[in-house]
């Protein structure tokens, strides 16, 4: 019996360093080795649990571009998107946190109630790079998501954006249907657009 608990030990162990590879941070990771190595495998101490704190930290994130407005539309698709991914969620602005946190207040208790913790991150320079920059180093980002009505999701929209710009994937959320009609230029119109 105590062949399996140690064999069960090692494997519990091992599927714990897999996940604590695949989701955190290399600060984090640095930081989970260096108590984890305490643990040796074959002991009868149990292996240290991370605080909720850490757990919480682990989590993948959405990144929600955000402008000067922010639609209903789009908070909706981003909270529900949050609550089903178990994502936790990050917001990329240019603007004042005055106007980010102003944007931000009516949806902050339905962020709470849901558990999606919301970090914002104030941005400078030019909109893409400045984007590409921040989530290249941010590996937790799992994609980001923008409105089809700003700089950016327009450019998607009618094609005219450099292939991958961005280093994580985009949605691009429809929240003014009239506007999200295919741009018909050339190959433009055979392109297919998932929205």
């Amino acid at each position: 019996m105590k062949q399996l608990s140690n064999a069960l030990k090692k494997m519990l162990n091992g599927l714990a360093h897999a996940d604590a590879g695949e989701y955190l941070t290399p600060r984090q990771k640095s930081a989970y080795l260096q108590d984890a190595s305490v643990n040796v495998v074959n002991s009868d101490d149990p292996a240290p649990i991370l605080s909720e704190k850490a757990v919480k930290n682990t989590r993948r994130r959405v990144a929600m571009y955000m402008g000067s407005t922010l639609p209903a539309k789009m908070m909706d698709y981003v909270m529900e998107t949050c609550s089903s991914l178990d994502h936790d969620l990050t917001v990329l602005t240019f603007e004042t946190t005055a106007v980010s946190s102003a944007l931000l207040e009516p949806y902050k208790k339905q962020l709470e109630e849901r558990g999606i913790a919301l970090e914002m991150a104030k941005l400078s320079g030019e909109p893409v790079p400045g984007l590409a920059r921040y989530l290249r180093s941010h590996p937790e980002i799992a994609f980001m998501t923008c409105k089809d009505s700003g700089y950016l999701g327009r450019s998607y929209m009618m094609g005219t954006q450099v292939k991958n710009a961005l280093p994580v994937p985009v949605v691009v959320v429809v929240t003014e249907p009239a506007a999200a009609a295919p741009v018909e230029k050339g190959e433009e119109k055979s392109k297919t657009n998932v929205v």
